[in-house]
C-alpha cells in the first residue's frame, strides 16, 4: 500500500512539496516499470520531469543514460535537486559502426559494466530511470537477457523507467506503462534541421 501523503494546497497558492511516508525505508511499496519508446521527440524529457517530480516528493532517484555523452542541459538542473544521482557519459565518442573491434570491446564492457554497478545499488533507490537503455541493446552494447532479467527481478519497491526505441515482446509483457512517442512531424525531416541547443539538448 503506498502510504505517500497527498499534496494540500497552501494558502500562498505555492506549491510545497511533502516527502511521501517511508516503507521499509523506501517511498512506497511497490514500484511499477514504465517503457518510454518511439521514434518521436520527448522520451528522455518525459523520464527527467518524472525524475524531478520524484525528487520533489523526497524519493531517491538514480538518472543512468547509456549512449549520451552526458553534456545535455537538463542534467545541470536535475544533479542540483535533492535525493538525485546522475551516472551518463562513454569512454568512446562514436558509433558502433565506426568503432574497431577493440574499441567496440571496450564499449561493451564499459556498457554492462554500468548496468551491473547499477543493478547492484538499486534497492536503495525509489526511482530509477535507464535513459537510452533499449538503444544499447539495439546496438549490441547491452545483453537483452541482462536487461529483462533485471525487469523480472528488481526491487519490488523501485520503480524503473526505460527509454529508446524497439523494446522487444519480452520488454513489453514484463512493463505496467507502454507509451510509444511517435513521429508524426518534425523540422528535422521538413527542414532539415539539427539539433538545438535549449530543446533538443
Amino acid at each position: 500500500m503506498n502510504t505517500a501523503k497527498a499534496q494540500n494546497p497552501s494558502r500562498d497558492g505555492q506549491f510545497h512539496a511533502q516527502e511521501g511516508v517511508s516503507v521499509a525505508g523506501h517511498a512506497q511499496a511497490k514500484g511499477y516499470i514504465h517503457i518510454y519508446a518511439g521514434d518521436g521527440k520527448g522520451k528522455t524529457t518525459a523520464s527527467v520531469g518524472l525524475a524531478i517530480r520524484a525528487s520533489a516528493r523526497g524519493w531517491k532517484v538514480l538518472f543512468a543514460q547509456f549512449l549520451k555523452s552526458g553534456n545535455s542541459a537538463e542534467l545541470k538542473i536535475l544533479g542540483q535537486q535533492p535525493g538525485v544521482e546522475i551516472i551518463t557519459g562513454q569512454t568512446i565518442k562514436k558509433f558502433t559502426f565506426a568503432m574497431t573491434p577493440d574499441e567496440l570491446a571496450q564499449a561493451k564492457a564499459e556498457t554492462t559494466g554500468r548496468l551491473e554497478e547499477i543493478v547492484s545499488r538499486a534497492e536503495d533507490f525509489d526511482l530509477l530511470v535507464l535513459d537510452e537503455a533499449l538503444g544499447a541493446v539495439a546496438t549490441g552494447l547491452l545483453p537483452e537477457d541482462q536487461v529483462v532479467d533485471f525487469m523480472a527481478h528488481k526491487p519490488v519497491h523501485l520503480e524503473l523507467v526505460i527509454t529508446g526505441r524497439d523494446p522487444s515482446p519480452r520488454m513489453i509483457d514484463l512493463a505496467d506503462y507502454y507509451s510509444e512517442v511517435c513521429m508524426r512531424k518534425h523540422p528535422y525531416e521538413t527542414e532539415g534541421l539539427n539539433a538545438r541547443p535549449g530543446v533538443e539538448y
